[in-house]
């Protein structure tokens, strides 16, 4: 959960219940890809339950992600088609944001733009220490690993977790009344 945590941490309550009400909740089932390889996606996911995988075309599964992971970002940021793609482990609910509405957003809300971006700088950051460390620079699990991706929280962002898990906990009831597509 700790990717969602990065971004709700450093939005505002309206901007989470912005994204709660604009995004539209999905039923993905086991198998779906979600993201191709190579293909651009107009979307950016949130797992509210359930697995995704990455899966890269030469090296084959990479990563499993639960609840809270957030897929499509760097597509979102710098517009290039994914490299990888995202496949539901299972069944999985996500909430799907797209880009266009991003965007719009934060042309008519500048602050909600540069929150969003400054928490996308948080979480890419993250993740790419993450993969440095999979890749043995560090400590940590092996590409071909079944482990499901938890690391702890930098500790500049333990102050926003509290109320990041409010947010995404408001959210997730939000979203329980939407009906899924």
């Amino acid at each position: 959960m700790r990717k969602v945590l990065f971004i709700l941490g450093q939005l505002s309550d309206m901007d989470a219940e912005w994204m709660a009400r604009v995004g539209i909740k999905k039923t993905i089932p086991n198998g779906t890809t979600i993201i191709h390889e190579g293909v651009k996606s107009p979307n950016l996911y949130i797992l509210l339950q359930g697995v995704l995988q990455i899966e890269d075309s030469q090296l084959g599964p990479i990563a499993k992600l639960g609840i809270g992971e957030v897929v499509g970002e760097m597509s979102f940021v710098d517009n290039a088609p994914p490299s990888a793609s995202v496949i539901a482990h299972g069944d999985c609910i996500v909430l799907q944001l797209s880009h266009e509405a991003l965007e719009k957003r934060m042309t008519s809300d500048l602050g909600f733009g540069m929150r969003l971006y400054k928490a996308l700088c948080f979480f890419l950051a993250d993740r790419l220490r993450g993969t440095v460390r999979r890749f043995g620079y560090g400590e940590g699990g092996s590409l071909d690993s079944d482990e499901i991706l938890t690391d702890e929280l930098d500790e500049n962002l333990l102050d926003t977790v509290s109320i990041a898990g409010e947010r995404f906990d408001r959210m997730l009831k939000q979203l329980a009344s939407a009906k899924s597509e």
